[in-house]
């Protein structure tokens, strides 16, 4: 926004300065922290560090280069005045032409708006990873929302991105799962509800191998056939995994969620105990079997003051765990996409994990092992401190608890506009209860606890989703009823009211919002840019009639009210939330 001007700007002071034999290349623009109004300064303290003809001290010289420049500049079209203050040549922007650079941008740019066009290497995101043959429960949603929210954004700043799920599709519950279905339920098939019905099965077989005299024996004598690749075994499991994929799907579905790469656990464990060997002639891994357990003993080799501790990579029996299988993964993942970055959404807990693999692939010659990022996440609870993720007694099946939003959901909006078609309403509903599921786990800081609370997710009058969709509604609601835009562009300097102002400049942020969020991997930053963007514009809708003021304020007001419910829209597409029409 105002290139043009700026670069009008920085040709008279490229002449300023070969005038004086200055070097240019010291000068720089900077944004004026907001204030009422908008600016740009330029500090001159490096430009008269390098003045070969200085005889003040920097900070006076500084001052002084910026009272000639003031003198000698002349302002371009667009900005309203100039000052010199403390070494540093500040220059702000007449309101009007500022109104009229951000929401004409917006307008142009309608749902592209604060985003840009990809570029460079792809960066992947690796999120959800569930295990098949199980449910899909709380304990899973915020890993899916963080995910699915950062993949939005690094693609709104210009990131080209892969979306990868990472399948724990083999194991010792995938094994009890089979025993159990084979035993006792052979020749069923699931219904409609698939995830649910694979995780009724799992907890039933889970319950078998605790409880049940004998279970265990025949689980164990199944894994040797599993392990024997017993041709009927393998061909149940093909068949049983797809079931537990298309249960997930279903969910992703109705999260708004999908994925361009799906890895299995089956697909690198082989090539995981390949790559164990060369650990093992390489001489970075130490083999103790039959005995002992094959161990990277990286606080010895590294030698740091950095604590990595002693990597297990495969068991005494010649098993694997999640480093045998992590570290081909990663080898596969850029072998296959060339990628710029691997981020993995992985709770807190698996930190000291990520560091291990990543500092084994580092000694193994990787060049890319520095490009491995761990986006870590604390758990969800409930209210009570009742940890969603619980194995036993307390699961919240995923699709349970967007059942009970909707219902809670449903009443509000059926308080709030009777008159809806009974399909409309359920369809409003669903976007508001999944609005006020995904927030909470959005603003809060990704390492930071989450508690759960239906009375503040639903919140229309705090910080949650339904406040800001209702902002975004109360928008649409403006320009419905006029029918779009008049004609020609607004008098832009009708806008001179500090709600007005402030909605202004909270809209131009959206951009640099995006790139910072992107930067940090931090979508909190954007969820609480949302709730201020909603907020702002509140403020406006509460201080200056729309419909009810003189045309040309009118005018302006609605071309405003666009600019807002545009970019409400795409902050909330960003963060993986629908933006309802009416509510």
């Amino acid at each position: 926004m105002f290139e043009q001007e700026k670069s009008l700007l920085e040709n008279q002071l490229l002449k300023f300065c070969q005038e004086r034999s200055l070097a240019a290349d010291k000068l720089e623009w900077r944004s004026i922290p907001f204030s009422g109004e908008w600016g740009i300064a330029a500090p001159l303290f490096p430009l008269a560090a390098a003045d070969p003809a200085r005889q003040l001290p920097v900070p006076l010289h500084a001052q002084a280069l910026a009272e000639a420049l003031r003198d000698s500049i002349q302002l371009p079209a667009g900005f309203s005045r100039m000052e010199a203050v403390r070494g540093y040549l500040n220059l702000y922007y007449e309101t009007s032409a500022y109104a009229r650079k951000v929401i004409g941008s917006v307008l142009a740019s309608g749902n592209e708006y604060g985003r840009q066009q990809p570029a460079g290497k792809p960066v992947m995101v690796e999120y959800s990873n569930p295990n098949t043959h199980k449910p899909l429960h709380v304990g899973h949603l915020r890993n899916v929302i963080l995910g699915g929210s950062t993949c939005n954004i690094l693609e709104a700043s210009g990131k080209r991105v892969i979306r990868a799920n990472y399948l724990g599709d083999i194991g010792l519950h995938v094994i009890k799962w089979l025993c159990n279905y084979e035993k006792y339920h052979a020749g069923e098939k699931p219904g409609q509800d698939k995830t649910r019905w694979m995780g009724d099965l799992f907890a039933e077989a889970d319950r078998r191998f605790a409880s049940q005299e004998g279970f265990e024996a025949e689980v164990r004598a199944y894994f040797a056939r599993w392990d024997a690749r017993d041709p009927h075994i393998l061909a149940l499991w093909k068949e049983t995994r797809e079931w537990s994929l298309d249960g997930f799907r279903q969910v992703y579905d109705l999260l708004g969620e999908h994925f361009d790469r799906i890895y299995f656990e089956s697909e690198v464990e082989e090539p995981g105990k390949a790559m164990v060997d060369q650990l093992i002639k390489s001489g970075l891994a130490e083999d103790g079997r039959p005995d002992l357990p094959v161990v990277v003993n990286l606080d010895q080799i590294v030698g740091t003051k950095e604590e990595y501790r002693v990597v297990i990579i495969l068991r005494s029996d010649g098993t694997s765990l999640y480093a045998t299988k992590d570290i081909p993964l990663a080898v596969l993942k850029f072998n296959e996409f060339g990628l710029e970055e691997s981020i993995y959404v992985v709770d807190v807990r698996q930190t000291l994990h990520i560091q291990q693999f990543r500092k084994i692939l580092a000694l193994m010659g990787y060049p890319w092992a520095n490009k491995i990022h761990h986006l870590a996440y604390e758990i969800v609870n409930l209210p009570g401190n009742v940890t969603m993720s619980s194995r036993e007694g307390t699961v919240v099946l995923l699709d349970d608890l967007i059942r009970e939003a909707t219902r809670r959901a449903l009443d509000v909006v059926r308080e709030k506009n009777p008159e809806l078609e009974p399909t409309r309403m359920h369809e409003i509903a669903e976007a508001v209860a999944l609005g006020a599921i995904k927030y909470p786990m959005l603003s809060r800081e990704n390492t930071k606890m989450v508690t759960f609370d239906w009375e503040s997710a639903l919140d229309f009058n705090g910080q949650s989703a339904p406040y800001i969709q209702y902002a975004h509604v109360r928008a649409n609601s403006i320009l419905r009823k006029v029918g779009g835009l008049p004609d020609g562009e607004p008098d832009y300097g009708k806008l001179t009211h500090a709600s007005e102002v402030n909605l202004v400049e909270c809209i131009s942020r959206l951009p640099e919002e995006i790139q910072r969020a992107a930067k940090e991997l931090k979508p909190n930053l954007l969820a609480n840019y949302a709730y201020e963007l909603a907020k702002s514009f509140n403020d406006f809708y509460n201080q200056c009639p729309v419909l009810g003021a003189e045309p040309d304020v009118r005018a302006a007001r609605l071309a405003l009210v666009a600019a807002a419910r545009l970019c409400l829209g795409n902050t909330l597409r960003l963060l993986g939330i629908r933006a309802p029409e009416v509510m």
